[in-house]
């Protein structure tokens, strides 16, 4: 299957780092892409088998998201288990290592299959490009987030 790796250096403890992605629902406050992250009806809150709806800001673009694998401050795994993209499957792995008390790397990556048969697998090396950039903006945003506290879309409609 088709991956697409970035890394990101972050200038706060992993404690804090972690907490940003753990706050499951709370994506939208620094994902430049999505709006709104809540909960499914009956999903925790965080961990193992939370879910979310992540609403993008495009209005019509949607995926919806499950944890699989959850240890914290060190490995985050979660399925994109439905969306309206063109992929037949897609997992994104985030690993985080403290590279100081004060430094935190985030190492992101996505591994998918394309829909679409023979069609999507020409169209891989344009989908790795953009995951590349997706992610790596995702990172970027999320470094501002814990290191400034600047959120995209601090007010999420419910």
């Amino acid at each position: 299957m088709p991956e697409a790796a970035v890394y990101q250096i972050v200038n706060a403890p992993i404690s804090e780092v972690w907490q940003s992605w753990d706050r499951f629902d709370e994506i939208y406050r620094f994902n430049p892409q999505i709006n709104q992250s809540p909960l499914l009806s009956n999903s925790v809150a965080t961990g193992l088998g939370a879910e979310r709806h992540c609403k993008h800001v495009d209005g019509k673009t949607y995926l919806k998201e499950r944890i699989i694998s959850y240890q914290p401050e060190e490995h985050l795994v979660i399925d994109i288990f439905d969306a309206n993209v063109p992929l037949k499957t897609a997992r994104v792995t985030l690993d985080f290592s403290a590279l100081s008390a004060e430094q935190t790397q985030v190492t992101m990556r996505i591994v998918f299959t394309p829909k679409f048969g023979p069609i999507g697998w020409l169209l891989t090396p344009l989908l790795k490009r953009q995951f590349r950039k997706g992610l790596s903006d995702l990172l970027s945003a999320n470094a501002n987030f814990v290191e400034n506290g600047v959120e995209i879309h601090p007010k999420a409609a419910a």
